[in-house]
């Protein structure tokens, strides 16, 4: 008995030591990003200097080139560029749309070209308007109903929804489909009501494609803003006749060469285990991409930074992944992971940051149960950082194809609730990041990845035949 009690008393202090000294680490960590970071630097050169960088354009290749030097002047043991070929689709000039009640007697409304979308005739499209508030209506009202009309999509984001991003999802299918399903039907152009759960004049884009819609089949596709949404709905309601012009400018070229930019620290113990953090270094074009996603850039560049300047060593190897063509293409993320499996790598862990740069509030884990239950005895040591939230869910869109059954996948959940006013719009830029906030989700991820490092993922158990 008084054996087996000494035995205790020593598992328990050993416990208490081991959790004492993470507490020390992850307390130095964040002290470390709160005073001394420079995700927020980083990102105003990225935001500010550079400014929108959507795959394929020369601010997306002066991103790249901006952080190969950054993450170079670290000191890490390797930066390199990973070739990838990317599609290039260029706005042209600014869109222009307006809601006809009478000959001549006309209102302008916000709009914006979508992602991949092809142009309008160099007049424009005027026609009449049928609201729809989704692709399941289609069906409903037939080509005779919809041919050579403009389908006005026009289901907002669910404000009961807590998750924002559930909102987005309950929704995301219109812009996404929409043109795609609409010209089945004969449809003349599509209007898409803004994903944003205010009422602004912002309108947001975002990628859309056509499916297998043969090229001279295609029809224009454009977002316009909530308010203008209202407008249009609440027009149409008092005269169903009115007619919507629109004009863009839109075109698809040829595709082009761009990278995706790694850095990486070699593990002291398991240098064949690869542990990823990162988030896309592309954005759209309207405006500088500061939250979409030069946020999940900076904080993952900072992470291995973080580290490094707390004493920590890793056992395993850490890379920083700046992901290209998140946004039309996931051409990065899916080149990344073929690299991977044509050189056999073993990742272990993955964790991407791509919801905005706002106050961090916890993880998702795509994992087995026996994993999330480690990650879950870690909770206590990120409540003093006001870190709540483990949950199960994805990990993020460019760490996805890297899943197997023996990798972690994890994603920094930041509150969500302003994420869309910004989203994919021209008010995404600079000055709507908090520097504070973008310092504790970069802290709030390299703590996650020293207790990950540290202690490993848990094997997954073989299930014998």
């Amino acid at each position: 008995m008084k054996k087996f009690l000494l035995l205790a008393l020593f598992v328990t202090s050993s416990i208490t030591f081991s959790q004492s000294e993470d507490e020390k680490q992850i307390k130095a960590i964040y002290d470390m990003a709160l005073t001394n970071g420079k995700a927020y630097d980083w990102l105003n050169y990225l935001s500010n200097q550079i400014g929108g960088r959507l795959s394929g354009s020369v601010q997306a290749q002066q991103a790249v080139e901006y952080t190969r030097n950054q993450l170079d002047s670290l000191g890490l043991d390797r930066v390199w560029l990973q070739p990838v070929m990317v599609p290039k689709w260029v706005r042209g000039t600014p869109e222009f749309a307006y809601i006809e009640t009478k000959p001549g007697l006309t209102t302008n409304v916000p709009i914006c070209a979508l992602g991949g979308s092809v142009a309008t005739p160099d007049v424009g499209i005027k026609a009449n308007v049928i609201e729809v508030k989704g692709i399941e209506d289609l069906e409903k009202l037939g080509k005779e109903k919809i041919e050579g009309k403009i389908v006005f999509y026009n289901r907002p984001m669910d404000p009961t929804q807590i998750s924002t991003f559930s909102a987005y999802s309950g929704c995301v299918d219109q812009r996404y489909s929409g043109a795609a399903e609409a010209g089945k039907f004969g449809a003349a152009g599509v209007i898409v009501r803004s994903m944003n759960l205010r009422l602004d004049n912002l309108p947001h884009t975002g990628s859309m494609s056509y499916g297998d819609t043969p090229v001279n089949n295609r029809i224009p596709a454009a977002a316009i803003s909530t308010k203008g949404a209202e407008l249009l709905s609440t027009t149409l309601a008092l005269n169903p006749e009115i007619k919507f012009y629109f004009k863009q400018n839109c075109k698809q070229l040829e595709d082009v060469q761009s990278y995706n930019v790694v850095g990486e620290i070699r593990g002291s113990t398991y240098p064949n285990e690869i542990m990823v953090v990162g988030g896309h270094l592309d954005s759209w074009d309207l405006g500088d991409g500061s939250h979409d996603d030069g946020a999940g850039c900076v904080q993952s560049m900072d992470v291995l930074r973080l580290l490094w300047e707390t004493g920590y060593k890793p056992q395993r190897t850490l890379r920083v992944v700046l992901f290209m063509n998140e946004e039309n293409g996931l051409r990065g993320g899916n080149k990344y992971a073929e690299m991977a499996r044509q050189r056999n790598e073993k990742h272990v862990f993955a964790l991407e940051s791509d919801a905005g740069g706002f106050t961090p509030r916890g993880f998702s884990f795509d994992c087995s149960e026996e994993n999330f239950e480690q990650v879950l005895s870690w909770k206590k040591l990120f409540e003093p950082y006001l870190i709540h939230m483990f949950v199960k869910g994805g990990g993020g869109a460019d760490i996805g194809p890297l899943k197997d059954d023996n990798i972690v996948l994890a994603g920094l959940r930041p509150d969500s609730q302003r994420y869309f006013d910004h989203h994919h719009a021209e008010n995404d830029t600079f000055e709507h990041v908090n520097k504070r906030e973008l310092e504790l989700g970069a802290a709030t991820m390299a703590s996650l990845v020293y207790l990950m490092d540290k202690y490993g993922p848990v094997p997954t158990p073989k299930i014998k035949g």
